[in-house]
């Protein structure tokens, strides 16, 4: 894997990030007041660029869970990226960065359509926003797929977390069987296996005791599902790329659009963000 190490000086705070060009995953995020690191890296990560790196922002795209023509959760994770924009100071102080992904032999050997990816990240003092376009450049074939970033949220005991957001809504619980429910409760709480798909989400959630004891606010524009996600014990012992004891500090909330595919015609494009905010 290439990877890029950058420090910049934002609003006169010091944010750092890594990011791998071959998985398109950013690895590491974190401020000068907060000394950990915001995102999850498993000890046990295989950077081999033929697997997807456990931890951090992994991207996934077009497919969503197990897919009969690819790796599960798509290629993008997989795939390598382009720097279409060195990160680069901007006027206002932030620091932004631009990849790309398109079509080319080894996608096009699962999914037959053309398409272009661009993947736009935008980091401030205490902020980190993901700007997400998919192009359908075709001019005869539409395409539908799904879309989700993959976010591994760093927490001292997950048991301890409180997500909002989700009150009222319908989700598929995959681990019983794809059932489905509705969450009642004001703030979700995990002290089990989970792995369940939320639709038609609030715009915005909070995760309480991250790292430091802080707050992360997440704001999504056109994510309408949030997935969470946490192994537990025994799942966590079937993952290689994961620790057996890795499980209570981590905790994925992720932004996408799952349950309703996106469908784009020949030409046309969608776009979505997510922007997490420390609190």
């Amino acid at each position: 894997n290439i990877k890029i190490a950058i420090q910049k000086l934002v609003s006169n705070s010091l944010i750092s990030y890594y990011y791998c060009i071959n998985d398109s995953i950013i690895n590491r995020y974190k401020t000068h007041y907060v000394t950990q690191c915001f995102f999850v890296y498993s000890k046990q990560a295989i950077f081999d660029g033929k697997r997807p790196i456990r931890g951090g922002v992994p991207f996934v795209f077009p497919q969503f869970g197990d897919w009969a023509f690819g790796p599960m959760h798509g290629f993008a994770r997989i795939a390598r990226w382009h720097v279409e924009k060195m990160p680069e100071r901007l006027p206002s102080g932030d620091v932004e960065a631009i990849f790309s992904l398109m079509d080319d032999d080894f996608t096009r050997s699962m999914w037959h359509f053309q398409f272009r990816l661009t993947y736009r990240l935008i980091l401030r003092e205490k902020e980190l926003h993901f700007n997400i376009g998919v192009y359908n450049p075709s001019k005869e074939l539409t395409f539908s797929c799904q879309l989700l970033l993959h976010t591994y949220f760093k927490v001292p005991d997950v048991r301890r977390c409180q997500i909002t957001g989700l009150h009222g809504c319908m989700f598929i619980d995959k681990t019983r069987e794809g059932v489905m429910y509705q969450d009642t409760r004001e703030v979700v709480t995990i002290n089990e296996c989970t792995s369940r798909i939320y639709q038609n989400t609030m715009q915005e959630h909070i995760i309480t005791n991250v790292v430091s004891g802080r707050k992360m606010r997440i704001q999504k524009y056109n994510f309408p599902d949030t997935v969470i996600w946490n192994p537990w014990a025994e799942l966590a012992k079937e993952i290689p790329d994961l620790g057996d004891d890795e499980f209570p500090n981590m905790v994925c909330v992720e932004a996408g659009r799952i349950a309703t595919p996106i469908v784009l015609l020949p030409g046309t494009a969608f776009e979505a963000s997510q922007i997490l905010q420390v609190m």
